[in-house]
């Protein structure tokens, strides 16, 4: 009989679910498969204000309950006995929801576990097809509401290697989407991390959806087909791909005089599912770089910046007319905003993020407002570094 160690029995369970899975799917994969750019783009919207603040450089930095998300290999940096976080934040003027809630805990001086739970979506979406009778009456008590929603789990696991400061980790990740009653999917995918931490340097780097991640959705025909127009394609049972992306990072602390200290890091993410409007852009991988900073005084209250998804975009030029149409094209990215304090292991974070931009006129609206709530209870035996 095969006997597991410790250190193995998390992969292990992580595994053995990922296969059960993908034997579950292993129909519908067969069916009809794409690899369409943006997929489970829910799970790239960041974790934590603070991140959030920082233009979500976060790979080589994770070091509390959120490294389940950004880089698990940092759940070995938790300074505390249990961490937890929680974040709320709203895209589009409110429309869209984005919640996220994390636990962390250290197994021993060497390993740490998490787990991450994140939903984005859309609630009390109006169904108005029964409005109208047959009789051409409005009937407003035939309206229903559904919601379209993602939800995704996170089961994270590190571990320590030498030499000193390098951890390794990974995340087994089961996903669900919901379309009311319309379709749902059910997908899983693995996330590797690794993180070296060494005299103030901080280097990191995050391998999300290193299996492909898939979803393998289930579509009711039947709630098409009562409103499809003829000749129109009704949808049908496929399985979605989402290819591997890299993410590497590094961080350096510096000690400032007046009890202030600061942290600058930065990020490249290489994405391989074709070119995309980023600094670079080419069909086998697209780099999009990241840059973020973090100010402290006595590391009590932090005031953050960033910036990302740095973007070409091609605008009406001035002098433009609907019979002459002049256009110019300009480089623009996103900046974020942030503060926080931290006060006996409570952590309360606030960030401003250009998540989604509405172009009015001249002037861009800023519609992200991100808060987190970030809580240590106890001391971890011996402490362990920490840059927050």
């Amino acid at each position: 009989m095969l006997h597991l160690s410790a250190a193995c029995r998390p992969w292990a369970v992580v595994l053995g679910i990922s296969a059960v899975l993908g034997l579950a799917a292993a129909p519908a994969a067969r069916a009809q498969t794409s690899a369409p750019k943006y997929s489970n783009e829910f799970l790239n919207l960041g974790a934590g204000a603070r991140s959030l603040g920082m233009g979500k450089t976060q790979v080589s930095l994770a070091n509390d309950a959120t490294a389940g998300y950004w880089n698990p290999a940092g759940l070995t940096n938790i300074a505390a006995k249990y961490d937890g976080v929680l974040m709320h934040s709203e895209l589009f003027s409110g429309v869209v929801k984005n919640d996220y809630a994390a636990f962390a805990m250290p197994l021993d001086e060497k390993s740490a576990i998490g787990v991450t739970l994140l939903r984005s979506g859309v609630d009390n979406i109006a169904d108005t097809r029964a409005l109208i009778n047959e009789y051409g009456n409005i009937q407003y008590d035939k309206i229903t509401y559904f919601s379209v929603a993602d939800y995704a789990l996170l089961l994270s696991y590190a571990r320590k290697l030498g030499p000193a400061g390098l951890s390794v980790g990974g995340s087994g990740k089961l996903i669900y989407r919901n379309v009311g009653t319309f379709a749902n999917a059910y997908g899983f995918g693995i996330d590797l991390g690794l993180q070296y931490n060494h005299s103030g340097w901080r280097l990191g780097l995050m391998a999300r959806d290193i299996t492909t991640t898939f979803n393998a959705w289930s579509i009711d025909a039947d709630k098409f087909k009562a409103n499809t127009i003829p000749g129109e394609a009704i949808p049908t049972n496929s399985t979605e791909i989402s290819l591997p992306r890299l993410v590497l990072g590094a961080g350096r602390q510096f000690t400032l005089p007046g009890q202030f200290g600061a942290l600058v890091a930065a990020d490249l993410e290489m994405t391989t599912d074709g070119k995309r409007n980023t600094v670079i852009s080419a069909r086998p991988v697209s780099i999009d770089p990241r840059l973020g900073v973090e100010i402290n005084y006595r590391k009590l209250a932090f005031l953050r910046g960033g910036v990302g998804n740095i973007q070409q975009l091609t605008t009406f030029a001035e002098g433009s007319t609907a019979a002459n149409p002049l256009t110019k094209s300009e480089w623009k990215g996103q900046y974020s905003l942030g503060a926080g304090v931290a006060i006996n292991g409570l952590r309360v974070d606030l960030a401003l993020s250009r998540l989604a931009v509405e172009k009015l006129g001249n002037s861009s609206q800023t519609n992200s407002l991100i808060v987190s709530l970030g809580y240590g209870l106890g001391s971890r035996s011996g402490g362990l570094p920490s840059i927050n």
